[in-house]
């Protein structure tokens, strides 16, 4: 660092005045800029000050920390002081991480040793965040060493960075060795490694930990609870939710916003309403993070109405809630208004970005509007300037697929600029499997499954393939090729909420406390629907093996067992809501239009792919899913 700013001693120091010391750092506390910081500096200069580390450590805290500071000139005067000691090497080293330059901190913290000033217990916290940033694991392994060496090894402080430093690494086994080593720990302690745990998957381990503090505060809760709904155990974030309300520990909004992804991941939308409450009784900040998290939960718990609603009150609407607001249109078979959304969007300004066109043509593709897909496609390229990837792909691929162009989607495929991943493939998979494309679907099967050979899903949809064609032999090359590699089908279950509760059900399942009455009203729901003309399709039994076990009756699928729960618990004319995890099935689907009228009831089940809003023997999807 080349030094430009001049030392001149006027004075020497002995002759300084303590009153015109005073004076000059009093008027540092009150210093707003650096042109006021640079008339302070040539004071102490004059005053014989520029050697004294109080003096010169008061002006390098203003440009290397202050929001109005200069790093560079803070570098400058460092470098003019003959022995700067450890309050202005970590001074430095603070500006360097306030101002982004973790491998800068990292060398002066290197200068400072070999300038032989020893570090204290404020330097290491600091170096070790450094390590962090810029995954320096050797220089942080060698930094522990120095913790341990310079008299650190029982601070508090330096033990909880070590902590996040060895789970930023994902290096648990060090982490908790550290933890177990340490004499007292804080709650800090405690939930840093807690979520290490929970990144790496070890959301039972993580658990463990918890039960074990001896003392827990709200980012503690709102740690085990998010390792939860993250890990989609939701049924398991919702009952520690319920223990933490009967402990009387104080929502805030981090823990809002961890319980209403669980809410959004259940479908379950009385919690969620109830949170939203809470939120606005307790007049928590409603920050745009939290506004897109309350309305993605009502999008995706089928209640869009209200999830506009929230979006048209933001005062201020960001970018995220501009996408969650399309995205929830799109997944809800409302295309046309996804697309006013975003037109109204740019022309209030707002840049969209590669998220927003994902929504945009994934509404394009869920409501069959080929031509806006193909404008939307262009223009993300040419007007705006986004390279699109692959889900971008992805989504044009499926909405020409849907359309029956299979063609045009593996010409599209075949002109990529990039490899094509399992998801694209899939999608043209997919479409194969509704068109009843075998040759096609057969070649791009294969494909897929060889990248990506652990999704059960794949798979069986190549199986559905072969089934719906009467290769029997080609299913049973599929299936032995699953058993062979392990990969175990994902069953399928739907869920309702009822009264607080969600309700969990799978396909021929009777571990309900209400299952006979649950039976019988699945009896009295066919009976009734028969009149109306339903006839079971049978053929889906015989071929479909994606979506529920062939061996379970047609007549007890999951959504059909949660529909006549939800019957049985609800008022005449109440919304039924449903989310199940995968596909509903062809003969589900012409039950549940049925339902809906016989009952006069609006039904809404959210499956792996949209929603499906059945009323008066209609559904939203008008049967294009």
């Amino acid at each position: 660092m080349t030094a430009s700013v001049q030392v001149l001693q006027t004075n020497p120091p002995s002759l300084t005045s303590s009153k015109a010391r005073s004076s000059t750092l009093r008027g540092l506390q009150s210093c707003s800029s650096m042109a006021e910081l640079k008339q302070l500096h040539s004071q102490i200069i004059r005053l014989g000050l520029s050697t004294d580390n109080d003096a010169m450590g008061r002006l390098i805290k203003f440009c290397a920390v202050s929001k109005n500071g200069d790093l560079g000139y803070a570098y400058q005067m460092f470098d003019e002081i003959p022995h700067p000691d450890a309050f202005i090497y970590n001074t430095i080293m603070r500006g360097e991480l306030q101002w982004e330059l973790p491998r800068s901190r990292i060398l002066m913290y290197l200068r400072m040793l070999e300038d032989s000033v020893l570090p204290n217990r404020y330097t290491f916290p600091s170096v070790v965040r450094a390590c962090c940033l810029c995954d320096a694991v050797e220089e942080g392994k060698q930094v522990h060493a120095h913790v341990v060496k310079f008299g650190f090894g029982a601070d508090g402080f330096s033990q909880n960075n070590l902590i996040h430093m060895y789970v930023k690494f994902q290096f648990l086994e060090e982490a908790r060795r550290v933890f177990d080593k340490m004499y007292q720990r804080d709650v800090v302690s405690w939930t840093t490694l807690i979520t290490g745990y929970s990144q790496c998957g070890f959301v039972d381990e993580a658990f463990e930990l918890f039960e074990l503090m001896p003392d827990r505060n709200s980012v503690s809760w709102n740690a085990m609870i998010a390792s939860y709904a993250q890990n989609n155990r939701f049924p398991e974030a919702f009952a520690l939710f319920r223990r933490m309300e009967e402990e009387k520990v104080q929502l805030d909004k981090y823990l809002a916003a961890s319980m209403l992804a669980a809410c959004t991941g259940l479908g379950a939308l009385d919690q969620g309403k109830w949170i939203h409450e809470f939120i606005e009784r307790s007049e928590i900040e409603l920050d745009s993070k939290l506004a897109t998290t309350i309305i993605d939960m009502y999008c995706k718990c089928g209640c869009l109405e209200k999830a506009f609603e929230v979006f048209e009150m933001l005062s201020h609407k960001g970018i995220s809630s501009w996408n969650c607001m399309i995205g929830g249109l799109a997944m809800h078979g409302k295309g046309k208004a996804a697309i006013e959304l975003f037109e109204k969007m740019k022309k209030e300004k707002v840049t969209p970005d590669h998220i927003t066109f994902v929504n945009v043509l994934s509404a394009c593709a869920h409501s069959g509007l080929v031509e806006e897909g193909h404008r939307y496609f262009r223009s993300m390229i040419e007007v705006h300037g986004i390279e699109p990837r692959p889900e971008h792909f992805g989504c044009m691929v499926d909405l020409l697929g849907r359309a029956g162009m299979l063609e045009s989607a593996r010409k599209l495929i075949d002109e990529m600029p990039i490899s094509p991943d399992a998801g694209v493939l899939g999608a043209l998979l997919g479409a194969c499997k509704i068109h009843g494309n075998i040759d096609l679907g057969e070649e791009i099967g294969e494909k897929v499954i060889e990248l990506d050979p652990n999704n059960s899903g794949r798979y069986v949809l190549l199986a559905n393939l072969y089934a719906n064609a009467g290769r029997w032999e080609d299913v049973a090359k599929v299936r032995k090729l699953m058993n062979d590699r392990g990969v175990k089908k994902t069953p399928g279950f739907s869920m309702i909420e009822m009264e607080g509760v969600v309700n969990e059900f799978i396909a021929g399942g009777r571990a309900h406390p209400q299952a006979k009455e649950i039976y019988a009203k699945v009896d009295e729901m066919l009976e009734r629907i028969r009149l109306a003309g339903y006839v079971p399709d049978t053929d889906g039994v015989l071929h479909d093996v994606d979506e529920e076990e062939r061996e379970n009756p047609l007549y007890y699928h999951s959504e059909k067992l949660a529909i006549a729960f939800g019957l049985l618990k609800t008022k005449p004319g109440e919304t039924i809501r449903i989310s199940k995890n995968l596909r509903v099935c062809k003969d589900c689907h012409n039950a549940s239009k049925l339902i809906s009228k016989v009952f006069d009831r609006q039904i809404i089940v959210r499956d792996r792919n949209r929603f499906h809003h059945f009323k008066m023997g209609e559904c939203s999807c008008k049967d294009y899913w």
